[in-house]
């Protein structure tokens, strides 16, 4: 007979027992179900729920979910490649204990991220947080590197109260003003406040540029945590804003015109306690691997952009001279280039010198993302890589010859341009394996088939509330 004394292997040991005790707790602090929490190849938060009483259970064996979203699309049509898809099968979603949180704006509730393993006990490949954590465990294995990050995190917030579909900006104050701030206080100050009660260390959270937005920026931790606090704090400002009667959308673009929501990246390797983006002999102050870090991650960006970029309202928001980041550039502080060198406040560079990626925004799975990121940049400390000259400016004022001298071209600009580059870059799909990367390639193309024949504000609409 099969007790939690005898789990199926995908645990971690002593889950069981941890578990048992959490549940105890928990039920003493007024939870009654915990949220099961991952994100599918689309982007989409996925979710099942058990009974805390249910805890230790979910600990020992997992809870079933089918591998079928993989391949599902952002509005819940599924694809299907030669390894995934269809009806078939079954995985099991394990709880990370260690990650376990009280959610302060649901009463009663609790979250975990999860990892998804087989019935058989192997990781599912199609985990995108199994892929993140091996390629952290790479970049320590082959170079000595550890990384850590953080995701900015933009949303657009409007009335609920608006038409079905439509987006009504809940406040309608200039970019970064203090009307905003003042119109939504009662809700920010709730939003802090559960935050605070979560562990989550805000860094800033202000009115952004366009209609209705704001921005929520975190302190970096190590890749795995970063992305799972990403989801935490996703979770967290939607159920904040459905207390005070309004909606969020995280979604790159909630309409066609202006700027849209983005989710950059911001990234530092280290050796030896040693940030490797300051205090060097090369430009700027960085070391060489830190400069081959940021090479190879710049090398890659086409590819890169269908997995940070993987929806088609993505490509809305991928605009010129909108701070975007759409042209294979770098520079010093510069927000135009793609890939920003932020070398931090003297007498605090070596904490705060890193890397800031732009053309990343909320439709990415957060694993993915980072996984890839940091598969371009080892790659790029592999081979030694170097940078072109460093922009200045808005890289679309550079003349042909110019741009061509220092290898500044356009991004991809739509999601079939992405998918092109992806297909064709074998070092992000050896990375991802061809499970992942398979999924990612099949799951774009369904997104773009799927939106063939709209015009931008009926493409906008169709994503507007599908993060």
């Amino acid at each position: 007979m099969t007790t939690l004394a005898d789990p199926v292997p995908g645990g971690r040991p002593g889950d069981v027992e941890r578990a048992t005790a959490l549940s105890g707790e928990l039920s003493g602090r007024g939870v009654h179900g915990i949220v099961l929490a991952y994100v599918d190849t689309a982007g989409v938060g996925r979710v099942k729920t058990v009974p805390t009483a249910k805890l230790a259970s979910a600990a020992a064996w997992g809870v079933g979910m089918s591998p079928v979203f993989d391949t599902f699309l952002a509005d819940d049509r599924s694809v299907t490649t030669d390894v995934l898809g269809g009806p078939d099968g079954d995985l099991r979603l394990y709880p990370d204990l260690d990650r376990l949180t009280v959610l302060a704006a649901q009463p009663g509730w609790a979250w975990a991220p999860v990892d998804r393993i087989a019935q058989d006990g192997t990781a599912h490949p199609g985990c995108g947080r199994t892929f993140l954590r091996r390629t952290v465990a790479r970049a320590a294995d082959l170079h000595g590197l550890t990384v850590r990050a953080a995701l900015e995190i933009e949303w657009s917030v409007g009335l609920d109260t608006a038409p079905e579909g439509e987006f009504v900006p809940a406040t309608t104050g200039p970019a970064y003003g203090a009307a905003r701030q003042v119109e939504l206080s009662d809700c920010l100050a709730d939003l802090l406040a559960a935050c605070a009660a979560q562990g989550v260390d805000v860094d800033q959270v202000h009115p952004e540029y366009a209609a209705g937005q704001f921005e929520l920026s975190v302190g970096a931790l190590d890749p795995v945590a970063a992305a799972d606090r990403s989801v935490l704090v996703r979770q967290t400002i939607r159920a904040v804003a459905r207390r005070h009667g309004l909606r969020v959308s995280f979604s790159p673009a909630v309409s066609a015109r202006g700027v849209g929501n983005g989710g950059h990246v911001h990234l530092s390797a280290w050796r030896d306690g040693r940030n490797l983006h300051t205090g060097g002999d090369r430009r700027h102050g960085l070391t060489a691997d830190g400069e081959a870090f940021a090479a190879g991650i710049l090398g890659r960006l086409p590819a890169l952009t269908a997995v940070t970029a993987p929806s088609p309202a993505s490509y809305l928001r991928l605009k010129p001279s909108q701070w975007a980041g759409v042209f294979t550039a770098w520079g010093l502080e510069t927000r135009e280039t793609a890939v920003r060198l932020v070398p931090g406040t003297a007498g605090h560079r070596e904490e705060q010198a890193n890397l800031e990626v732009k053309p990343v925004d909320l439709a990415a799975n957060p694993y993915l993302a980072l996984g890839c990121l940091i598969a371009a940049g080892l790659d790029g400390v592999g081979s030694g890589a170097r940078l072109p000259e460093e922009t200045t400016g808005d890289p679309v004022l550079l003349d042909a010859a110019r741009a061509a001298e220092r290898g500044v071209r356009r991004l991809p600009a739509s999601l079939d341009e992405a998918v092109a580059a992806f297909r064709g870059d074998e070092v992000l799909r050896n990375a991802l394996g061809p499970v992942l990367a398979d999924a990612v390639s099949a799951v774009r193309e369904g997104e773009a088939a799927g939106v063939a024949g709209l015009d931008d504000e009926r493409v906008a609409a169709a994503y507007r509330w599908r993060d």
